[in-house]
């Protein structure tokens, strides 16, 4: 891939230092999380948190080092990293459910004021999911079928914000579909389930495109290997997230025995 002007080494360092910092300090103020929950309630199950590290790992793994460096000049090892931090890092972060050991960790009065930020209508807008549809796969439209993928490698403020955007972008469509943390307005699994349709389809056309038509400065034999990942790679995030929202639709539909009937069954 040629870059006009590829940003500098010592720039480079500096972003990933940038890019970096919210994950580490994401992390430590969950541990801490942890540790003011489990003095006031039941411990915090050890599966969350190992769920919580690996997501935070995944993204950092997207943004610093071999991985986030290689992916400035191959576009297979940058979809890799798209993989990481779009898909997966929001995937695992969002099964370890973040806000609810935070709302535990914090007094009563702190919990309600976070509880009623969380209720607010532009929040409650951006978690909506087509709101969450649209940023996530409308922004990888506009990366991918733009100029913007060779900008992006070329402005320092500009690589920061598509990264950002990544990540976030994934973290609110995974949280849209499936609901870990509270939810102040649940819609139903029918409605999740079409925009969550639409947008798997969204997804995979991107990746065929990316196959036949390379984003700008890209090599023919990079944009095949790098549509394919996206979109075979794309696919076992994308059934992980359908398996458990299918799980949580037949678990609240399930009938739910009554007393007597637990009797009956248990002396059967």
């Amino acid at each position: 891939m040629n870059l006009e002007h590829p940003i500098h080494t010592s720039n480079l360092i500096y972003t990933e230092i940038i890019l970096i910092s919210p994950f580490l300090i994401g992390y430590a103020g969950y541990i801490i999380a942890i540790f003011m929950s489990n003095k006031r309630f039941k411990k915090w199950p050890i599966y969350r948190f190992i769920l919580f590290t690996f997501g935070i790992l995944c993204a950092i793994l997207a943004v610093t080092g071999p991985v986030a460096r290689q992916a400035h000049t191959d576009f297979q090892i940058h979809m890799l990293a798209h993989l990481l931090l779009g898909m997966l890092a929001p995937l695992l972060i969002v099964l370890s459910a973040p806000m609810t050991v935070i709302l535990r960790s914090l007094s009563t009065r702190n919990a309600k004021k976070l509880t009623a930020f969380l209720r607010l209508k532009s929040v409650q807008f951006l978690h909506h999911p087509i709101i969450a549809a649209i940023l996530n796969m409308g922004g990888l439209w506009l990366l991918y079928t733009t100029n913007l993928y060779t900008a992006m490698h070329n402005h320092i403020l500009l690589y920061l914000f598509i990264h950002a955007h990544i990540f976030i972008a994934g973290y609110l469509f995974t949280a849209s579909m499936i609901y870990i943390d509270p939810t102040p307005h649940r819609l139903s699994y029918i409605y999740r389930s079409i925009v969550l349709l639409f947008a798997l389809a969204a997804h995979s056309i991107l990746a065929k495109y990316i196959y036949a038509n390379p984003p700008s400065g890209v090599l023919q034999e990079e944009a095949e290997i790098g549509g394919m990942l996206m979109y075979y790679g794309g696919d076992v995030v994308d059934l992980i997230i359908v398996i458990i929202l299918c799980r949580h639709w037949y678990t609240s539909s399930r009938p739910k025995l009554r007393p007597i009937d637990s009797i009956q069954l248990s002396s059967q």
